[in-house]
């Protein structure tokens, strides 16, 4: 399993914009082989900003890089450019390989 991060720093009251942009976007991500689910989470506020950051949790390592050079990746990021008013700098990007998963007791 891979979890796929993009950290985002939005400035103070553009939340509720920030937020719309990504509930109102077309993702296709759910075209996408190897696509486990997405989450937009929503963190600390800090004094210039609130901590947001998209998760995404993949099948794979391979799984995600292929995504990444896709056709749907392009498509789902067309425009994302138009949005960096809402958010302080470039998302940083967080990749990581699952070494251990704990479920709930059974």
């Amino acid at each position: 399993m891979f979890i796929a991060m993009n950290r985002f720093q939005v400035a103070p009251g553009a939340e509720g914009d920030f937020e719309q942009m990504w509930m109102n976007r077309e993702s296709h991500l759910h075209t996408v082989p190897g696509f486990v689910e997405f989450h937009l989470l929503r963190g600390p506020m800090r004094e210039d900003h609130v901590l947001y950051a998209s998760h995404t949790i993949w099948r794979s390592k391979a799984d995600f890089e292929s995504w990444t050079r896709s056709d749907a990746f392009r498509a789902a990021h067309r425009g994302a450019g138009g949005s960096k008013p809402l958010y302080l700098g470039p998302p940083q990007f967080e990749g990581f390989e699952v070494i251990q998963t704990v479920g709930p007791a059974a």
